[in-house]
């Protein structure tokens, strides 16, 4: 199998490498991460006239027609680079579920906004019971004349303060677990009834609980079909997974090389720590575990590109090995570094907790071994 990537794609991977290399060093991500937004729009609109914001989206929209390997050039880019601007958020939660089951009307309103940068939007899917079920709903929407009222509460909601739009899972039929009876709607960011309380998590993102009280929402911003938004649902996080898994391996390869990097300055009994064989050892041990994340992430990459029968399979142990080599890695950083490796001033300790945030986005490797377990032994 060839694995080299086109012309095209190393043109984007450098045109992504370059931006972080010269435009969004770590003081820069401090001060964008303390900032009331939490992102740069300046760099939101930079990304759109780099036309990255166009890159999933169909060409008949306006967009690039790239598929699963062009958005993960891109997002191990980002990773690299600790980039807070929202582009899983928007583009391929918001912007993936418009593109695989908007209607016609709503592609046409938002997806060249999307493109050209002008519209934010976020998935609203978390609720405080739910944990990492998708299909744990227990905000409802009910029937009020030619549309809908949304009644509920979702958390951890990201980009959910800079968001013009959300589009919430909420409960049409059937019971709080049930997979069939969920559907999804367009909200406006303003809409009456909708609270926002807004918070950052430690990886310097920031996200919103939304509390809906009587939201009402024409039928027209049903997103794909009454009661059945599961699936979508369950199709774009399965591409949202993926390219998490991009932007982990663009963290692990950073973690690696600047402790390397580190190692090789750092003195101890006169000599440069790198030269001790046991450190030699760990930094080996955790090039591996990033060697073998890669691996598995072009794997689960060309089976969902190929919509092979084991895809989701490859989802679910690209998911377990994200966790597994994240935490060794981020820790054998963090402790090659000595104590200021977590402290706020190094990038390592960012590095760390943005991974952690990887591990339990759309579950953590516990759940998602289980959830590999079931198909392949069952």
């Amino acid at each position: 199998m060839n694995f080299d990537f086109s012309e095209e794609q190393v043109m984007l991977r450098d045109s992504v490498a370059r931006f972080v290399q010269d435009d969004y060093d770590f003081d820069t991500r401090r001060s964008i991460a303390a900032s009331e937004a939490g992102m740069s729009r300046e760099f939101w609109q930079t990304f759109a006239e780099l036309g990255w914001l166009s890159i999933p989206f169909a060409e008949e929209h306006g967009g690039f027609g790239g598929d699963a390997v062009d958005v993960m050039v891109v997002m191990e880019q980002l990773g690299r680079g600790l980039v807070l601007e929202p582009y899983l958020e928007t583009v391929l939660l918001f912007g993936g579920l418009l593109q695989q089951g908007g209607s016609d009307a709503q592609q046409s309103d938002y997806i060249p906004a999307i493109i050209d940068g002008s519209c934010l939007g976020a998935f609203a899917y978390l609720e405080r019971q739910s944990r990492y079920e998708l299909a744990d709903v227990a905000t409802t929407a009910s029937a009020d004349g030619d549309g809908y009222r949304l009644n509920g509460e979702k958390v951890v909601v990201f980009n959910g303060g800079n968001a013009d739009h959300f589009i919430v899972s909420a409960r049409t039929s059937g019971e709080q677990c049930a997979e069939q009876g969920v559907s999804l709607f367009l909200v406006a960011a303003d809409a009456p009834g909708l609270d926002k309380l807004a918070y950052s998590l430690m990886d310097g993102r920031r996200v919103v609980n939304l509390v809906l009280n009587d939201v009402k929402v024409p039928a027209g911003n049903l997103v794909g079909e009454l009661d059945g938004g599961y699936p979508l649902i369950e199709s774009v996080v399965m591409q949202a997974v993926l390219a998490l898994g991009a932007e982990a391996v663009g963290i692990m390869g950073e973690l690696n090389a600047k402790t390397v990097e580190y190692t090789r300055t750092r003195e101890q009994f006169g000599v440069p720590i790198g030269s001790f064989q046991a450190l030699q050892h760990r930094m080996v041990d955790t090039f591996i575990a990033y060697e073998q994340t890669r691996s598995l992430l072009y794997r689960a990459v060309c089976a969902l590109t190929d919509a092979e029968e084991d895809a989701a399979t490859a989802v679910h142990a690209l998911k377990v090995m994200m966790d597994r080599a994240g935490k060794h890695i981020f820790g054998e950083a963090i402790q090659l570094h000595g104590g200021m490796g977590i402290t706020d001033e190094l990038d390592i300790g960012h590095y760390a907790k943005r991974l952690m945030m990887i591990n339990t986005t759309f579950g953590n490797g516990d759940y998602h071994q289980a959830k590999f377990n079931a198909l392949r032994y069952n």
